[in-house]
């Protein structure tokens, strides 16, 4: 009876111990990422190869009979444990590179580590000619011009060297010069069908998924969408230095409208426009972004571009498009830049999408 006793207490005791381990375990991994696989690769661009035969006894041989890729875009992924159905591809803007969604300025996570805490696959995108993926096919002259004030200006922060008030930027001297410092220049002409060629290659390589862009990066995902209907969904912050897609016999009338300078548009079929009206589209904008003409240029530009966005989405509408304009202040989020993603509340414009992408059945 004794040896009985030992032996129940015993396996009690035991139970206690790997339960304890296994709280123990949890606690020591609630709120860390657990990734299930990681890595990077290249994907679509080009191969050209010059006349001739190569020589490879020659130290410093002619490009004879000699290859070049070039024109590919660049990903890094990382795929956490029990991953969600679509992973999330990132695009940046213009002079920018995946940084953006990867450490805010001021130090903080970004989109990137957010979604993947909510157990969503990551791509973040060099596109070509930009960053990791600066192998370009056409020659570019790259001056180095000061330009960082007018990045200020345009992208919301103040009117320098004044911050907006309210303004969701820390508004010190370490994060201005992380700011300034992840610009990045083009490698060669930015052009918008070498980018969205490449970025169908890399859905045709990874699958269905949801696709996120920022500003110039608009552009492209409209046409990686028309290309590969493995795109499930676009979700753009403040697409701007990008052509918009109008459907033929449908362009917006200029003697209607102001066309804001740096938003060209561009007419395609109908069958292609009708491919973006099978998808659910999200545009988020910012604040400081007036409803009445303004005196300050950044600021009137930024207006003029929301006119011919809600009469591009009115024309969706109308062939069945499943699209939505949130002005983040209208949604209670306020004092955000033309980067949403990394200001100071990115975690509120993060539930945001999430809560976006729950309700079309996307997560």
């Amino acid at each position: 009876m004794k040896q009985k006793l030992i032996f129940i207490t015993a396996i009690i005791m035991s139970i206690f111990f790997i339960y304890g381990c296994n709280n123990q375990n949890n606690n020591q991994y609630e709120g860390k990422i657990i990734l299930e696989e990681q890595g990077s690769f290249a994907f679509g661009g080009t191969v050209k190869k010059a006349s001739g035969e190569f020589n490879g006894y020659y130290l410093f041989p002619s490009s004879n009979g000699q290859t070049y890729h070039s024109d590919h875009g660049y990903a890094f992924y990382q795929i956490p444990i029990n991953a969600r159905k679509y992973p999330i591809v990132f695009l940046h803007g213009g002079g920018q590179s995946a940084k953006s969604f990867e450490t805010t300025p001021d130090g903080r996570e970004g989109f990137q580590n957010i979604f993947l805490k909510k157990g969503f696959s990551v791509y973040l995108v060099d596109q070509p000619r930009r960053g990791r993926a600066g192998r370009s096919s056409v020659p570019v002259t790259i001056n180095p011009t000061p330009d960082e004030q007018y990045l200020f200006n345009f992208f919301r922060l103040g009117f320098y060297p004044d911050f907006y008030d309210g303004v969701q930027f820390k508004k010190d001297e370490e994060t201005l010069n992380q700011y300034y410092r992840q610009v990045t220049p083009n490698t060669g002409a930015f052009d918008e069908e070498v980018v969205s060629d490449a970025m169908s290659e890399l859905f045709n390589k990874i699958g269905e998924g949801i696709l996120v862009a920022h500003s110039q990066g608009g552009g492209p995902v409209f046409y990686t969408a028309i290309k590969n209907n493995k795109v499930k969904s676009l979700v753009l912050y403040e697409p701007g230095g990008c052509t918009f897609p109008f459907p033929a016999g449908e362009l917006p009338n200029s003697n209607n409208i102001t066309m804001p300078t740096y938003l060209p548009i561009k007419e395609i079929s109908l069958d292609d426009f009708n491919k973006l009206a099978k998808i659910p589209i999200v545009l988020y904008f910012g604040d400081f972004i007036p409803k009445e003409h303004s005196e300050n240029p950044f600021l009137e530009e930024w207006r003029l571009r929301i006119e011919l966005m809600k009469i591009w989405e009115e024309t969706l509408k109308r062939h069945g498009g499943d699209i939505e304009i949130v002005m983040l202040p209208e949604a209670g989020i306020h004092g955000n830049t033309h980067f949403p993603f990394s200001d100071l509340n990115n975690e509120e414009v993060a539930d945001l999408l999430y809560k976006y992408l729950e309700d079309k059945k996307l997560n």
